[in-house]
């Protein structure tokens, strides 16, 4: 029982256990991820209206998306780690206001470069608001049956986050205006803060430690780096210049990261943290896992909208099933399983289930039926989904100590942010090229030019979605041999949080 448990480590812990609110805390933690989640995606079928409204050309419109991803993921360690020293309750209410300010401005934009701020400032408040909110979230659900309800919630909306995100953009853009896909934000934002200030608990932060700038630079402008070249491989090629130099850079300075980390009096990143088996498999996992899914969200738009004629609102409802079945396999059979079995034992087939949903989908062509042909590869993918994120949270943020709990959420969704990057860039330049070759090969006949461009076009995207697969395949593999934890109720008790000696 949580009580005894509470009652045996006694400490900080279980002012935060016995805490009668924390389900209406957990209600407000998940509205603001769900929040920044969905803002990675809510805009992308807002953006043939916004370029249009704003006049941007079809080499900048990129940015809209870009701008918020590199922000997002080059500073998460940061924003995590801010989190520790500064208190996490504090940073998430600054992280929620700066955030609505910023969509209030994206929203109001009068140029293509003014939109393309309102996005980076955007990316710089939800680096610094994910890491709070689930750090917030591990130091507020430590009993291991309540810790699996509150993580397969918080599992689900990081993995149907996006696909929502289609759902929302649809039905504002088609209704409304594609600028209310940034102002949706500030009423939720203002209830996450009310909310914040009346129902969370924080432990204060660790004001008198130092910031490792070293670090930041180093680390930081690693990971833009990266996040950076894989955004631009996408249009300019991996072969292009910039990008290769933009790789290059990325791997000098996340070296020297790594090489700092060793010798920082206060690192920002400390590496017990990702030397730890169990956490490394998790976040290994976690980002194949995002390369296949954002891989799927990018194909899926542009398949149901332009080869099957889709509207945006229906586009945004065809998503739906997989959202439901995100939901189902992480809060009623993850969160209910994940005491009894080690996490391995979902994460595996979870994805082999989202892989077998990909293998179905390459068998997708222009004249494909919903519901016979995408719908069941939609559950399928869901319920592989769902059964994988709810522990992969759970599992690499459990153990942490208390002082490392927002840099350990941050890298957490670094690798989500870093997946997403890659999935994006890799599996369009593969659609793209095979299309193209594939066109060139079969037209033959200029009379048929139409229809074997849109053949073409979902050959690209089969053969991106088999290479999408077998990513999800690798993911089961990292999870079977890396995560090796046992079942919650049988390893340590995550309010028991000792920090690892630095090796």
């Amino acid at each position: 029982m949580s009580g005894s448990r509470t009652g045996r480590t006694g400490g900080p812990a279980a002012p935060a256990t016995a805490d009668p609110h924390r389900w209406w805390g957990l209600v407000v933690i998940a509205l603001a991820q769900l929040m920044v989640v969905l803002d990675a995606t809510i805009v992308n079928i807002a953006l043939p209206s916004a370029q249009r409204d704003l006049h941007m050309s079809d080499a900048n419109r990129q940015w809209v998306i870009t701008a918020y991803t590199l922000a997002f993921g080059g500073l998460l360690l940061l924003g995590g780690r801010i989190a520790d020293l500064v208190g996490r309750k504090r940073t998430f209410v600054i992280g929620l206001i700066g955030f609505a300010a910023a969509s209030a401005i994206g929203g109001a934009a009068t140029t293509s470069v003014m939109l393309f701020g309102a996005r980076a400032l955007q990316g710089v408040f939800a680096a610094v608001l994910a890491p709070s909110a689930l750090s917030l979230l591990t130091t507020t659900f430590t009993d291991p049956r309540e810790r699996g309800k509150a993580f397969g919630i918080y599992g689900a909306l990081a993995g149907s986050g996006s696909a929502i995100g289609f759902i929302v953009g649809g039905v504002l853009t088609e209704y409304l205006d594609w600028r209310w896909c940034l102002y949706v934000n500030i009423p939720i934002a203002i209830i996450a803060v009310i909310g914040a200030f009346a129902l969370l608990h924080d432990r204060p932060g660790h004001a008198d430690a130092r910031l490792d700038v070293p670090g930041v630079i180093l680390g930081c402008g690693g990971l833009v780096a990266l996040v950076y070249g894989f955004s631009e491989a996408q249009p300019r090629g991996w072969t292009d210049a910039l990008v290769l130099a933009l790789f290059a850079l990325s791997v000098v300075l996340l070296a020297g990261f790594v090489w700092w980390q060793n010798r920082a009096r206060t690192p920002l990143l400390p590496l017990h943290v990702i030397r730890e088996r169990n956490r490394a498999g998790c976040f290994l996992t976690m980002m194949l896992a995002v390369i296949g899914m954002f891989g799927l969200f990018l194909f899926m738009t542009y398949y149901l909208q332009e080869i099957l004629g889709y509207s945006p609102v229906r586009t945004g409802l065809a998503f739906l099933p997989l959202t439901a079945a995100i939901i189902v396999g992480s809060t009623q059979i993850s969160a209910r399983l994940l005491p009894h079995v080690s996490p391995r034992m979902l994460m595996v087939p979870g994805m082999l289930l989202a892989s077998g949903g990909m293998v179905i989908l390459t068998r997708m062509t222009v004249r494909s039926e919903y519901v016979t042909e995408i719908l069941p590869a939609l559950l399928l993918m869901g319920l592989g989904m769902g059964l994988t994120f709810m522990p992969v949270f759970s599992t690499a943020t459990a153990g942490v100590a208390p002082k490392d709990s927002g840099v350990t959420s941050a890298t957490v969704n670094t690798s989500q942010q870093v997946g997403g990057s890659i999935g994006t860039a890799l599996l369009n330049t593969i659609a793209t090229s095979t299309s193209a070759s594939w066109i060139t090969a079969h037209l033959t006949d200029p009379s048929q030019r139409e229809l074997i461009v849109r053949e073409g076009v979902v050959h690209g995207y089969t053969v991106a979605i088999w290479v999408a697969a077998g990513v999800m395949l690798l993911a089961g593999v990292v999870a079977g041999v890396m995560v090796t934890a046992k079942a919650p109720k049988h390893g340590t008790p995550a309010e028991r949080q000792v920090p690892e000696p630095a090796r």
